[in-house]
């Protein structure tokens, strides 16, 4: 990478460091962060606070971020499409579809806190096999049916979804409500040690993508004359995603832009280079997601928003200013 590359990643890095150090002494019991040092070492006033409340709530905001940032640009680079995001395959809908299923239905005292989490992430790992099926023929995945299967797949799993709300009482549709809109409140280290090895394992199949997928920005056929096993590529990136994401999305509920916005940002400061944006996307999209959550839960203190509405209320505008960007670009050209 260029040099200028590898000062954006470096500087990625650092912002994620100190929005990490910022949101881990911000709250309703305020920490200096100079005197973080001398409280995680001498534990006194304050450890129990930064151990079991914020550390593993920003560490899930930022493995959640990172893991959505990372799954969409490898997405926006298999389908060449600038639009794709984890959404774009079902796998996010197919987990709101769980987790609204596993609430209204009384599913929740069965495994206590732990039933939404699985609900969602064995709905969304479902949607994604079958979308599997249907986009397989004669041993190759057509990316065109995947795109199509998808966008079927989130149509159904929002008239699921619709018709569980219809049924919920008032609490249930509290719940899945706050749920659908994306929320970082369950950050526990139980919590995230269930959800990592998954999110690990899926990121772990994407993070080594970014010489093929240079060569898929090319053309399907260029890349296979060049070398490049597409089918083996397309397989590595759905069952990436759908681990990664479906694990992601069980922990958080629904959170949007992330994946969408993050890699265009790293594009436009950088270059469209995958082996920039794909590590890019990821420390962008940590980055995004914690700062985000810090604004969730202190924006409207002692009540908490959604992140998924903060999510959202930072991508539109960069996702629209991206577009008269590139609208500009085009009447120059």
């Amino acid at each position: 990478m260029k040099e200028r590359e590898t000062s954006l990643l470096s500087l990625l890095g650092l912002g994620l460091v100190g929005i990490a150090l910022i949101s881990a002494t911000t709250g309703a019991y305020r920490i200096d962060p100079w005197q973080l040092p001398q409280i995680l070492w001498n534990q006194s006033e304050g450890f129990a606070v930064l151990l079991h409340i914020r550390f593993p709530r920003v560490v899930m905001a930022g493995l959640v971020g990172a893991v959505l940032g990372l799954t969409g640009a490898t997405l926006q680079g298999l389908f060449r499409n600038p639009l794709a995001d984890p959404g774009l395959i079902g796998i996010s809908a197919g987990a709101g579809l769980g987790a609204a299923l596993w609430i209204v239905l009384g599913g929740t005292a069965l495994l206590g806190l732990w039933g939404i989490p699985f609900a969602a992430f064995l709905m969304g790992g479902g949607v994604t096999w079958c979308l599997w099926l249907l986009a397989k023929t004669e041993g190759t995945i057509s990316t065109i049916t995947l795109l199509l299967a998808g966008i079927a797949v989130n149509s159904l799993a929002g008239a699921g979804i619709g018709i569980m709300t219809f049924l919920a009482d008032d609490q249930q549709l509290r719940s899945l409500t706050f749920w659908l809109l994306g929320s970082l409140t369950g950050g526990t280290w139980e919590m995230i040690g269930i959800a990592i090895p998954f999110m690990l394992v899926g990121a772990g199949l994407l993070a080594q993508l970014a010489p093929a997928l240079n060569a898929l920005s090319l053309g399907e056929s260029e890349a296979y004359h060049l070398g490049v096993s597409t089918e083996i590529i397309k397989k590595r990136v759905i069952l990436g995603s759908a681990l990664a994401v479906g694990a992601a999305v069980s922990v958080s509920g629904g959170i949007g832009f992330i994946g969408l916005v993050v890699p265009h940002l790293i594009r436009l400061m950088g270059s469209p280079d995958h082996r920039l944006v794909l590590p890019g996307s990821a420390l962008g999209g940590a980055l995004l997601l914690i700062a985000a959550d810090l604004l969730a839960r202190t924006i409207v203190s002692p009540a908490e928003m959604p992140v998924g509405t903060i999510t959202a209320l930072m991508g539109t505008p960069l996702f629209l200013w991206l577009l008269w960007r590139f609208k500009r670009e085009l009447s120059h050209a």
